[in-house]
């Protein structure tokens, strides 16, 4: 194989095994895992079901792609969250970061809650591990910003918690929101509104101001 071959089918191979997984998410998300098939994945991803057993060999090792992928993602924008950083910027950011996945990947939100409501059998290992020790070092980082006076004192760590409902319902819970707008769907305005909204609540609360906003 030639050294541009190779790059080039690791690429291929990175966008089919991305389509896949988002087509998982979709179907997860509305039949859960007993009720998912990887026919119904394959016809969901536009692939032959063979294809897919190519890439995940069974139903369950899909899952925990999916899972794992989305625990990743929401992890990311933890690295706003810095010794040297604002408190108020770093926080809004990772909020809007964690808004901006709830409105554009609902489906992988939605996965991730019903594993967790139905006793996180596949993923408590990493809930145990690399989500347990990012919020310990982060939670850290703030507890440090508190010492030092840059913000006001609070549990650290059940803050994370506080953002993650406020993030997440916009996703997992979004036809209860639907409902109460009046939406068919939640609109790119809907969700900008949501966002400021708990981008406020939540540095008011932790004695910040927003960042652009006179004080």
């Amino acid at each position: 194989m030639s050294t541009q071959a190779a790059p080039a089918k690791r690429q291929v191979r990175q966008l089919s095994e991305s389509a896949i997984l988002r087509a998982a998410e979709r179907v997860f998300a509305r039949a859960g895992f007993g009720g998912a098939t990887m026919a119904d994945i394959a016809d969901e991803a536009g692939l032959p079901k063979a294809n897919l057993h190519y890439y995940f060999g069974s139903k369950r090792e899909l899952y925990r792609a999916v899972l794992g992928v989305t625990m990743q993602d929401w992890l990311a924008p933890l690295e706003a969250i810095t010794p040297e950083a604002d408190p108020a910027e770093a926080l809004a950011r990772y909020i809007r970061l964690k808004m901006a996945l709830s409105a554009e990947r609902p489906d992988a939100s939605r996965v991730f809650a019903n594993e967790l409501i139905h006793g996180a059998t596949v993923v408590m290992d990493l809930l145990r591990t690399d989500l347990r020790q990012q919020v310990r070092a982060k939670a850290a980082v703030i507890d440090a910003w508190i010492a030092q006076g840059r913000m006001a004192p609070l549990d650290s760590t059940h803050l994370f918690f506080t953002i993650w409902a406020a993030t997440q319902t916009y996703a997992d819970f979004d036809v209860q929101i639907r409902a109460v707008l009046g939406r068919e769907t939640l609109r790119p305005a809907d969700h900008k509104r949501a966002t400021e909204h708990v981008v406020q609540l939540i540095l008011r609360g932790c004695g910040l101001q927003v960042p652009g906003t006179a004080a």
